[in-house]
């Protein structure tokens, strides 16, 4: 059985061949491993291999790892990711607790991060969820409000809007997810004309991560490739 250590090397080698692929420097894209469901042992043994940011679903087990690390005098090293849908009676936790949120997609829950953001802490990270399908049962925002929420998103006071986030419809092939991904940077391109501190496209797991590189995504998200299968009976 494969370590936690080793996988973590097979997933970086795989990010470097694929941006070494369409021109781009390896260290252009970073690796959130995303954590949810995972035990501390497991997040241990990723920060043994180097990993040091992570990625959490759920509200209530995330702010129980982010307390764990900071009690052991490890806050400082890493980088917690919000990358679930948000509640508004969870936007207190998030504030006080994670660096980034990718999964925003309305001003009402960016105006409760900004409100409820400490004084003591730097603002927090935002990129916004972008509904690339067009599927109403996906989240995100859709592309034609997108300019309107970045407008009223950046201008909150304890909040930095970084980039955009997508989870496309799964495809089987390269050249429908590359589209998929490709629409989301033309739309950060866009973007940068009128917000030019947009620096960040969250896009791409296991399965489609080559073409998100391709399309100039600067983060990759993936889980079971790194930790294993999940186990979601005791989600929060």
């Amino acid at each position: 059985m494969s370590s936690i250590k080793q996988n973590i090397e097979q997933v970086i080698s795989q990010i470097t061949s694929a941006s070494e692929k369409c021109g781009r420097a390896a260290d252009s894209v970073q690796l959130l491993a995303v954590s949810k469901t995972k035990p501390i042992a497991a997040i241990e043994e990723a920060i043994a291999a180097g990993q040091f940011a992570f990625g959490e679903n759920y509200v209530q087990e995330g702010v129980e790892k982010v307390q764990h690390f900071a009690a052991h005098q490890q806050a400082d090293s890493l980088s917690w990711h919000f990358i679930g849908p948000i509640q508004s009676n969870k936007t207190r936790l998030i504030a006080e607790h994670f660096d980034w949120v990718h999964s925003i997609d309305r001003a009402k829950i960016a105006r409760r991060l900004s409100e409820q953001r400490p004084a003591d802490m730097p603002p927090l990270n935002v990129l916004l969820q972008i509904n690339t399908s067009g599927e109403t049962s996906k989240s995100g925002v859709a592309f034609e409000d997108l300019e309107a929420l970045a407008d009223e998103i950046a201008a909150m006071p304890n909040l930095v809007l970084r980039g955009l986030m997508s989870i496309p419809e799964r495809a089987g092939d390269y050249d429908s997810q590359y589209a998929a991904f490709k629409s989301l940077a033309d739309a950060k391109e866009k973007l940068q004309a009128k917000h030019p501190q947009l620096d960040t496209l969250s896009m791409g797991m296991s399965g489609d991560m080559e073409a998100a590189i391709a399309a100039g995504s600067t983060i990759v998200r993936i889980g079971t490739a790194i930790f294993g299968a999940r186990d979601y009976s005791n989600k929060q």
